[in-house]
């Protein structure tokens, strides 16, 4: 999967740094964005394989991102893997509702986030 391009988009800059290095020791080429509005900026300019969204962000949470991202015909086609604090099946509904294919929590398991993207970028 090396060479593929992931965009992380959290406001906390430790889990953006932390995502970021995670993805990019496995070969992948990473663009960082702190907040909703310009992940969707960096999406439209970047065209991503797969974008990793944070949910609660100030401003525009990953829900309504997602919707925007969705919405859009230059970004609609990119899967979306969630990953929140927000754990109950209510949030993770209305992840998958706002267009993620997948929604993980935090804290989360490395190899668990690995797996996903990979079998999302496969698919």
């Amino acid at each position: 999967m090396a060479g593929k391009k992931i965009l992380v988009v959290d406001d906390e800059p430790n889990i953006l740094k932390l995502v970021s290095f995670i993805l990019a020791s496995k070969g992948y080429d990473v663009i960082e964005a702190s907040g909703g509005a310009e992940g969707i900026t960096k999406a439209k300019a970047e065209k991503p394989d797969l974008i990793v969204l944070d949910v609660m962000m100030p401003k525009m949470d990953g829900f309504e991102a997602a919707k925007k991202l969705k919405a859009d015909p230059a970004t609609r086609d990119i899967p979306i893997l969630m990953l929140s604090s927000k754990a109950q099946f209510e949030d993770k509904m209305k992840g998958i509702d706002s267009g993620a294919m997948d929604y993980i929590t935090k804290p989360f398991e490395k190899d668990e986030l690995l797996q996903k993207i990979d079998e999302f970028l496969e698919s």
